[in-house]
């Protein structure tokens, strides 16, 4: 995965930001939007854009485009850096493949062990039954 190449596919664009900060917030488009068009990347292979698609689906439009959004600070330039690490991260923690799982079987004495606690135990509690009056 070339990082510098995914840079350059992305777009951004700038909006107001909302919420208060009184009238700073009302003139400055600080808020950075990034848009992502997995399908149409060239620095992606086919692989990789499957698995994105797989683990990402609730973050992807109809069209396959992953949006992002920082208003963290004040500065239009600092939430580009952000919103670019955010999408870096995101991108490396989901085209991890997990690895499969080999079933294994316990061990003879973990068995051993388990059966000679369960006894332990089944004894432990018959003793504290009241005795039986025949």
């Amino acid at each position: 995965m070339n990082t510098e190449q995914i840079i350059k596919e992305l777009s951004f664009k700038a909006i107001r930001s909302s919420g208060a900060g009184g009238q700073h917030v009302n003139k400055t488009s600080s808020k950075i939007e990034l848009t992502f068009d997995l399908e149409n990347s060239l620095s992606l292979s086919e692989n990789q854009k499957t698995l994105l698609k797989e683990k990402l689906s609730s973050k992807l439009t109809n069209e396959n485009v992953l949006i992002l959004f920082c208003e963290e600070t004040r500065s239009q330039h600092k939430n580009k850096e952000l919103s670019i690490k955010r999408f870096l991260s995101l991108l490396k923690t989901n085209l991890i493949r997990p690895k499969k799982r080999r079933p294994t079987k316990p061990s003879r004495a973990s068995l051993k062990r388990k059966a000679e606690s369960k006894q332990r135990n089944s004894i432990k509690k018959s003793l504290r039954k009241k005795p039986k009056l025949e």
